[in-house]
C-alpha cells in the first residue's frame, strides 16, 4: 500500500504494469529523436533541457492525435447531446504528466527517457503551468474537463487563451511583487491553432429597428481565433477538446492614408483589439468593473455561441432535419453550463441570435434559451457579485441591453402577478438595480435565464436558496487526485467510492505502519525541496501545518497567524516544556490591488523572520510563506501535509476545493463548518475532523447582536498579547507601526469575526497536537478520511451534473483506439 508521493511518483506508480512492453520503448525513443531532429531542428550536441522537454511532449502528443480525431468522428457519427462548459478560467497547470497517465504511457516513457540518459523529473519541471485561472473556480473547470472525457461525455470547454496568465508572485523583502506570466514565451506544444474557424465578434454600434426586424449595425469587429487543446479521458481513448479564443484585429486598413502615416497607425492600433485576450484579470472573489473585462466576457460568449450553432447545424442530421432548422431540438442536443456569472452574457446573446438572426418568436427563443442554459454560482460575497453599469452596456453592447430590459420586464410581470402589490420583492428580484448608478445584476440574469442553478457545496446551495430561490442541485465538487492504494486494487482510480474498502484496514497494524511510512517519505521529499528553494532547514518529523489558497480576509489567514504567535509566546515562556514541533506553511497570491491581502503576506513573512531565527525555539516552530503557489506546487505540498487549514468564517466559502484534495491525500482537516467541510464531516464523521467555531446560525446571531472585537481582546489574555505585539512592532522592529492597518481592521472593521473564533481555534489546535503525539491513532484517523473521500471525486460530481442538469447518461464507453477496427 502507498499514499501519493510527489505528483510525479504518485502517477508513475499508477501506470498500468507491463505497458512498457506494449508501447514499444524503442519506438518512443525513435519518435523522440525524430522530433528533436525534424520538429526542433536540433541534435544532442546543442540541445537544451527545454528542447528535450518539447521533444518528449511532441512524442506523447503523437499518441493523442489519432484518438482525438477518432473521438470527434465518433461524435459526428453518433450525434450525442453535446455539453459546452463556458468558463473565463481554466487553471490547467501542466499537461505532460496527466497525458502520459491517462494514455497509459508513463512506464514506457520513463524507460525511454532513462535509456536516453535523461531525467524525467527534470523534464517535467521545465513545463510552464498553464495558469489561466485565479484559484478554485478555474481549477474546478480544469478537473471537470478531465472528468467529462473520462465519463465519455461529448463535452467541450470554451474560454480565453490569455497571453499572460495569473501573475508570478515574487516575495521581495517580505512583500508580494507581481511579475507577468509569459507562459507562451517558448510556445505551447499541446495546442493547435484553427484559423479556418475564425469568428467575428461585434462591439459598440447602434440598434436599428424597422420593417419588423432589429439590426445591430455600425459595429467594430474583432476576430476570435480558436486554439484547440486535447483533453484525454482516463484509459478510454476519448479525447475531448478545450477551445480557447485569441483576439485578432481584422485586416481592413485604409491604404489611401498610407503616405500620411495612417497605415502605420492602423497597424499599431491592432493592439487595441488584441488586448482582449492579453491578460487574465487577477482578482479572485472581487468584482472589478472595467470595460476590458466586459469585453472579455462578451468575446468568449459571442465566439462560442456562433461555434455551437455552427456545429449544431452542420451535424450529420442537421441540414436535412426540419426540427434542427427550427431549433426545436436545440436544448435536446446542446447543454450550456455557465461557470459563475462571467459567461452570463450567453443568455442575451443566444436570445439575440435566435430572435434577430434566426427569426424565432420571443417566447419560443426564450424557451430554447432557458432549457439550454444552466448556472453554477461560486460566491455569496457581495463584493464578488458582478453588477455592470447600464451606461457601459449602452456603449459596448446596446442590443444586449435592450434584450436584458425585455427579459426583466417579462420576469417582473410574472412576479407581480404572483405577488401583487409586493413592490419590495420586485425591487429585490429585478435584473436592473436602481440607484446612483443603474446596474445589471448578472447573477439574477443567470438565475432567470437558466433551468438549473446550483452552488458548489451543500451549505452554499442552501444559502443560495435563501437568497435567490433558484432550483438547486446541491452538488459538491472536488478534483480527481489519484492515490495508489495497492491493497484494494486499481479499480478505485476510476471509481473513488471503492476507497471505502480501506475502512476494513483501519485497525490493521501493518497497514497503519505503511500509511505512516509513506506520509513520512512525502514529508522528507518536500523538506528537501523547501531547504533547496527557501534555504530553511525544517524538521521533517514536525507537524506539517498547511494553509494554501488565495489570500483573502474571509479565508482568515490572520487567524492562523494569531495561532502561530500564540504558540511562539507559549514556547518562549516555557522553553523547557515539550511542545509538538510544527512547520506552518502559508501560501497563496493576493490580488494586486488588495491592500489587506498584501499586508497579510507581509505579516506571515515578518512572523517567520522572528520565529525562524530565535535560538530558543530552534526547529520546534518554523513559519514559511510558500512563494508563487500554483498547481505544480500544490502537487508537491498537498501529499506532504499533515494538517489542512480550512478556517473561513462559516457561510462565506462557496466550497473550497483544496480541502477535499488534502483529505484524499492523507491530511487531517482543522476547519469551521463552512463550504465542503460540512459534507466532509458528514462522510468521515465529525469526530474525524477537527471542527471548531461558529456555525452559520451563530454568525447570523452575532450579526444581529453586534460583533464587538474589543470584548474578546479584553477578556482573552493571549489574544491581547498577540495584538499588542503587532501594535508595538514586535514583529516589525524597524517599522513599529507597519501592521497598524491589520490591528485596526481586526479591532474595528472585521466582517469575518476573527476574534470570535480565536479561543475555539486555539483549543482545537491543542487537540491536534495531542493526537499527533500518538502516531497510530493519528494514522487511523487519516485512513478514515481517505476511505470516505470518494464522494468528492469530480467524476461523481460530473455524473450528477450529467443526469440532473444536462439530461445525459455518462457511458464510460471506450472508443476504439486508432489502430483498432471500428464497428
Amino acid at each position: 500500500m502507498s499514499l501519493p508521493l510527489s505528483d510525479y511518483e504518485k502517477r508513475k506508480q499508477i501506470s498500468v504494469r507491463g505497458l512498457a512492453g506494449v508501447e514499444n520503448v524503442t519506438d518512443l525513443k525513435k519518435s523522440f529523436n525524430r522530433h528533436l531532429h525534424f520538429t526542433l531542428v536540433k541534435d544532442r550536441n546543442v540541445s537544451t533541457p527545454r528542447d528535450y522537454y518539447f521533444a518528449l511532449a511532441h512524442t506523447v502528443r503523437d499518441h493523442l492525435v489519432g484518438r482525438w480525431i477518432r473521438t470527434q468522428q465518433h461524435y459526428y457519427e453518433k450525434d450525442p447531446k453535446r455539453i459546452y462548459y463556458l468558463s473565463l478560467e481554466f487553471y490547467m497547470g501542466r499537461t505532460l504528466q496527466n497525458t502520459m497517465v491517462n494514455l497509459g504511457l508513463q512506464n514506457a516513457c520513463d524507460e525511454a527517457i532513462y535509456q536516453l540518459g535523461l531525467d524525467m523529473e527534470e523534464l517535467q519541471e521545465i513545463e510552464e503551468d498553464a495558469g489561466l485561472g485565479n484559484g478554485g473556480l478555474g481549477r474546478l473547470a480544469a478537473c471537470f474537463l478531465d472528468s467529462m472525457a473520462t465519463l465519455g461525455l461529448a463535452a467541450y470547454g470554451y474560454g480565453i487563451r490569455y497571453e499572460f496568465g495569473i501573475f508570478n508572485q515574487k516575495i521581495v523583502g517580505g512583500w508580494q511583487v507581481e511579475e507577468a506570466d509569459d507562459w507562451l514565451r517558448y510556445g505551447n506544444p499541446w495546442e493547435k491553432a484553427r484559423p479556418e474557424y475564425m469568428i467575428p465578434v461585434h462591439f459598440y454600434g447602434r440598434v436599428q429597428h424597422g420593417d419588423g426586424e432589429t439590426k445591430w449595425v455600425d459595429t467594430q469587429v474583432v476576430l476570435a481565433l480558436p486554439y484547440d487543446t486535447p483533453v484525454p479521458g482516463y484509459r478510454n481513448n476519448t479525447v475531448n477538446t478545450m477551445r480557447l479564443w485569441s483576439a485578432r484585429a481584422p485586416n481592413e486598413f485604409n491604404l489611401k492614408d498610407f503616405n500620411v502615416g495612417g497605415y502605420i497607425q492602423a497597424v499599431l492600433d491592432r493592439n487595441l483589439a488584441e488586448n482582449i485576450s492579453r491578460v487574465l484579470y487577477p482578482n479572485d472573489n472581487f468584482f472589478e468593473g472595467k470595460e476590458l473585462r466586459l469585453k472579455q466576457e462578451y468575446f468568449v460568449v459571442a465566439a462560442t455561441l456562433q461555434d455551437i450553432i455552427r456545429r449544431f447545424k452542420s451535424s450529420k442530421f442537421g441540414s436535412r432535419d426540419p426540427v434542427r432548422t427550427s431549433f426545436d431540438a436545440f436544448p435536446d442536443k446542446v447543454a450550456i453550463q455557465l461557470n459563475d456569472t462571467h459567461p452570463s452574457l450567453a443568455i442575451p446573446e443566444l436570445m439575440r441570435i435566435l430572435v434577430d438572426i434566426e427569426k424565432l418568436e420571443w417566447d419560443k427563443a426564450w424557451d430554447v434559451t432557458v432549457r439550454t442554459c444552466a448556472y453554477t454560482n461560486h460566491t455569496v460575497l457581495p463584493e464578488a457579485l458582478e453588477r455592470w453599469p447600464v451606461h457601459l452596456f449602452e456603449t459596448l453592447l446596446p442590443r444586449h441591453l435592450e434584450i436584458i430590459y425585455e427579459i426583466n420586464q417579462r420576469f417582473l410581470d410574472v412576479i407581480y402577478a404572483t405577488f401583487p402589490g409586493d413592490l419590495d420583492r420586485l425591487r429585490r428580484m429585478s435584473l436592473v438595480e436602481e440607484g446612483s448608478v443603474k446596474r445589471i445584476n448578472m447573477a439574477h440574469l443567470c438565475i432567470v435565464g437558466s433551468h438549473a442553478v446550483n452552488g458548489v457545496a451543500w451549505i452554499h446551495s442552501e444559502i443560495l436558496k435563501g437568497q435567490t430561490r433558484g432550483e438547486q442541485t446541491g452538488s459538491v465538487v472536488a478534483c480527481w487526485w489519484l492515490a495508489e492504494l495497492a491493497r484494494i486494487g486499481e479499480d478505485y482510480i476510476a471509481d473513488l467510492d471503492q476507497l471505502r474498502k480501506l475502512l476494513n484496514f483501519v485497525d490493521d497494524e501493518s497497514f497503519i505502519r505503511d500509511v505512516a511510512k509513506v506520509k513520512q517519505e512525502n514529508k522528507l521529499k518536500f523538506s528537501a525541496y523547501l531547504e533547496k528553494e527557501y534555504k530553511v532547514k525544517i524538521n521533517p518529523n514536525s507537524l506539517f501545518d498547511v494553509q494554501v489558497k488565495r489570500i483573502h480576509e474571509y479565508k482568515r489567514q490572520l487567524l492562523n497567524c494569531l495561532h502561530v504567535i500564540t504558540l511562539y509566546n507559549r514556547e518562549c515562556r516555557e522553553p523547557n516544556k515539550h511542545f509538538v514541533p510544527r512547520t506552518v506553511m502559508i501560501g497563496g497570491k493576493a490580488a494586486p490591488g488588495y491592500h489587506m491581502a498584501k499586508m497579510i503576506i507581509k505579516l506571515v513573512t515578518a512572523i517567520g523572520d522572528i520565529v525562524n531565527h530565535d535560538p530558543i525555539i530552534g526547529d520546534r516552530l518554523k513559519v514559511i510563506f510558500l512563494e508563487n503557489y500554483r498547481v505544480s506546487l500544490a502537487e508537491k505540498v498537498i501529499p506532504a501535509a499533515d494538517l489542512s487549514e480550512q478556517i473561513s468564517t462559516a457561510g462565506t466559502e462557496a466550497s473550497g476545493t483544496g480541502n477535499m484534495k488534502f483529505m484524499l491525500n492523507g491530511a487531517l482537516t482543522i476547519g469551521t463548518m463552512d463550504g465542503a467541510n460540512v459534507e466532509m464531516a458528514e462522510e468521515a464523521g465529525e469526530q474525524n475532523l477537527f471542527i471548531f467555531g461558529m456555525r452559520v446560525e451563530d454568525v447570523e446571531e452575532l450579526d444581529k447582536k453586534g460583533y464587538c472585537a474589543k470584548d474578546y481582546y479584553d477578556h482573552i489574555p493571549e489574544l491581547k498579547q498577540a495584538i499588542d505585539q503587532l501594535s508595538s512592532g514586535f514583529f516589525s522592529p524597524k517599522q513599529p507601526d507597519l501592521f497598524k492597518d491589520i490591528v485596526n481592521m481586526l479591532m474595528y472593521h472585521d466582517r469575518f469575526k476573527v476574534f470570535a473564533d480565536y479561543e475555539a481555534y486555539i483549543k482545537c489546535q491543542e487537540k491536534v497536537s495531542a493526537l499527533y503525539k500518538n502516531t497510530k491513532e493519528w494514522t487511523k484517523m487519516v485512513i478514515r478520511n481517505i476511505g470516505t473521500s470518494g464522494k468528492f471525486s469530480s467524476d461523481r460530481t460530473i455524473a450528477q451534473y450529467a443526469r440532473e442538469i444536462w439530461g445525459v447518461e455518462p457511458t464510460r464507453q471506450k472508443i476504439p483506439a486508432p489502430d483498432e477496427p471500428r464497428e
